[in-house]
């Protein structure tokens, strides 16, 4: 469900959720019955998490500077949760 947003002369900015591309150019305002007509407006993406807001202003940044690796970081070996998993024969 998508909601889309409408302005009625009489109550103002009026939210109607609908399934994507079901809206039309005019509906009936759900508090007083006006004609309330569409109004297109940005995509609310205020609502995004913040922490994938951060991931996402970093890998933008990183593309156009990228952080500069001083050492080498050596890979650790693989933890299991079981501990019956360390015994078994390894390749």
């Amino acid at each position: 469900m998508v909601t889309y947003q409408y302005r009625c002369a009489a109550c103002g900015d009026v939210d109607v959720r609908r399934p994507m591309g079901a809206a039309t150019s005019h509906v009936p305002c759900p508090r007083c019955g006006a004609d309330a007509r569409r109004v297109y407006t940005s995509p609310r993406t205020r609502l995004v998490a913040p922490g994938l807001v951060s991931a996402l202003d970093t890998a933008g940044a990183s593309a156009e500077n990228p952080q500069v690796v001083r050492r080498e970081v050596a890979p650790r070996a693989p933890r299991h949760a079981h501990p019956l998993h360390a015994r078994l024969p390894r390749p």
